[in-house]
């Protein structure tokens, strides 16, 4: 701006105040908007609206890649969980993963419940759905395995039965610290709103490896622990399985999975901004 003025003082056109200020207000937009351009670009969508690619799907008592019934489609944009060509549930618990692992990120998505839950899947998988960070591969998972080991940021909707808060913390064969203390419970609880079923939800997740991890809905924060660590004692994920083959039980890395536990949902706008140190 200062190369500006000093171009019109040298043609004999010196800006008055009112000038000026406008001048330095342009100059400020400009500014701030150079600096969401760039911050936008920061961010890289993990889901093209159109297909699957870059994912890979696991569903129990199913090979690997092998999308049973259609469980996991793309229609009009978004991904989205069916069941309409199940008999049954039968277990068959399903997770879509990114074919990268990921450390140090931010990750936010949009969900919506939609329908209801199979009829002979556990009760606790009504309005209930989520996205496992620090997952294992799908690759090795057992043929039967219903989940990863991983830290699940777990969706919930309202039944209408009182509070029930989303953006929970979920540990299939996994502890964290929280306050300083190992938390060994299964759900970690968040301090979250309730939201109806048919409401997009905008979920947020702030991944630092090992260090820390903080939940956020609709931009608030909800949840945050940290440290966390493979369970080799849990059967539901036998994390066993990777600390066997020599894992390290510290979790600081792992893949992104979507679950299919039995209640249709949609996902939109997956996006994920690294914080790794360039």
């Amino acid at each position: 701006m200062q190369v500006l003025i000093g171009k019109m003082a040298h043609h004999g056109k010196m800006p008055t105040m009112t000038n000026l200020s406008r001048l330095a207000v342009l100059a400020l937009w400009s500014v701030l908007t150079a600096s969401a351009a760039a911050e936008e670009e920061k961010w890289i969508s993990l889901f093209n609206g159109k297909d699957l690619s870059g994912w890979t799907i696991k569903i129990a008592k199913h090979p690997l890649g092998e999308n049973f019934a259609n469980t996991f489609r793309v229609e009009e944009g978004i991904l989205k969980v069916s069941y309409d060509g199940y008999e049954k549930f039968d277990q068959q618990y399903g997770h879509l993963f990114t074919n990268l692992a990921y450390s140090h990120y931010v990750l936010r998505m949009e969900y919506r419940f939609t329908g209801r839950m199979m009829a002979d899947a556990p009760k606790y998988v009504n309005l209930n759905s989520g996205v496992m960070l620090h997952a294992q591969p799908p690759q090795s998972m057992r043929f039967d395995q219903g989940f990863p080991s991983s830290l699940e940021m777990q969706f919930l909707a309202d039944e209408g039965k009182g509070a029930r808060p989303t953006g929970n913390l979920c540990t299939p064969g996994t502890h964290v610290e929280m306050a300083g203390e190992l938390f060994t419970k299964h759900i970690a609880k968040s301090s979250s709103s309730t939201f109806p079923a048919e409401e997009w939800v905008r979920a947020e997740v702030e991944v630092r490896g090992h260090d820390e991890i903080i939940h956020r809905i609709n931009g608030v924060e909800v949840l945050r622990y940290q440290r966390p660590v493979l369970d080799p004692a849990c059967t539901i994920a036998p994390a066993k399985d990777i600390t066997d083959a020599g894992g390290d039980v510290k979790l600081g890395y792992g893949h992104i999975a979507l679950q299919a536990e039995g209640q249709p949902v949609w996902f939109r706008k997956i996006e994920l901004m690294s914080l790794e140190k360039k």
